[in-house]
């Protein structure tokens, strides 16, 4: 890898006439994300130009956003996400939930760190104002990044917490979310799959259709993605990007959003999963669903 030669032939796909387009995702999708931070500050230094403004100027539409969602570091994606799904036309309440319940807790704290120095304001104050009730509270625990992140699992506690749900749904009229929140959002996970064993018995039902019937909207969304991410993180995301373009239309937003945040992270896995779900591959939904340069960038982030 040679950062100078990348940046030389990123000048060269978008000078003169014309923008060789081709050239530009061959380029940024066999970099990972180091890489390409390194070319954004080779390409200054040795061309006297801002990299991503010069993408911008030459690129529009769903590509260009997946092109600068590449050349953006991880946890600053995470950070331009989240304030866009707070701030711009209405509140992005999926974005909002899909990030804030499948980060570790080390990446919310870094997630919580740029957000304050980029925008002067902290996340959970961001929140606060533009959400309410329940579903606030939910996202605010969760972004305090504070869930336990060990291993043990105490088998009274499971049961007693198992137990506490049921009393807080399905045995009562009415439904006592605070203590859904406390137990989902700061045990350990494999504390909570034991809890979600221990339920079953108890409910005759599985938690994820206790909380379907007993919850509703953004909340009821909120804690079915900390019961998927706990069970397992790659088929809630091949679920999220199944839900992007199935039926008419797309939603750009997330399908982007998931391509660009997890192509280095666990893309075999989610593909997998997609597989398994929806008996189509992603690559084939993805070529069904997208078109030009758009398509051709995100098969390359998808692989296979």
């Amino acid at each position: 890898f040679s950062a100078e030669q990348e940046a030389q032939a990123l000048r060269k796909a978008m000078k003169g006439f014309g923008t060789d387009e081709d050239a530009i995702i061959e380029s940024l999708t066999k970099l990972n994300v180091s890489q390409r931070q390194q070319v954004l500050i080779t390409y200054k230094s040795t061309i006297g130009r801002d990299l991503i403004d010069d993408l911008k100027s030459e690129l529009s539409g769903n590509f260009e956003s997946v092109i600068i969602g590449l050349m953006t570091p991880t946890t600053m994606y995470d950070v331009h996400e989240l304030r866009r799904a707070l701030k711009g036309a209405g509140t992005d309440e999926g974005c909002l939930i899909e990030i804030l319940a499948s980060r570790t807790n080390a990446e919310i704290h870094r997630i919580n760190e740029n957000y304050k120095l980029q925008y002067g304001s902290t996340l959970e104050d961001d929140i606060v104002s533009d959400t309410s009730s329940m579903f606030r509270r939910v996202l605010v625990s969760l972004a305090m990044g504070n869930r336990d992140e060990g291993t043990f699992v105490d088998e009274a506690l499971a049961q007693q917490d198992a137990q506490h749900l049921y009393e807080a749904g399905e045995k009562k009229w009415g439904t006592d979310e605070v203590q859904f929140m406390s137990i989902l959002c700061t045990r350990n996970r494999s504390h909570l799959l034991r809890v979600f064993d221990v339920y079953r018995g108890i409910a005759n039902k599985d938690i994820t259709d206790s909380i379907k019937s007993e919850m509703s909207g953004d909340l009821e969304d909120a804690l079915l993605a900390v019961v998927k991410c706990l069970r397992n993180k790659p088929a809630y995301f091949a679920e999220r990007l199944y839900k992007s373009m199935k039926g008419l239309g797309t939603d750009d937003s997330t399908l982007i959003r998931v391509m660009v945040s997890r192509s280095e992270i666990d893309m075999l896995y989610i593909r997998r999963e997609f597989l398994a779900m929806y008996g189509k591959s992603l690559h084939s939904f993805i070529k069904g669903d997208c078109s030009g340069d758009y398509r051709k960038v995100l098969l390359r982030l998808c692989g296979g």
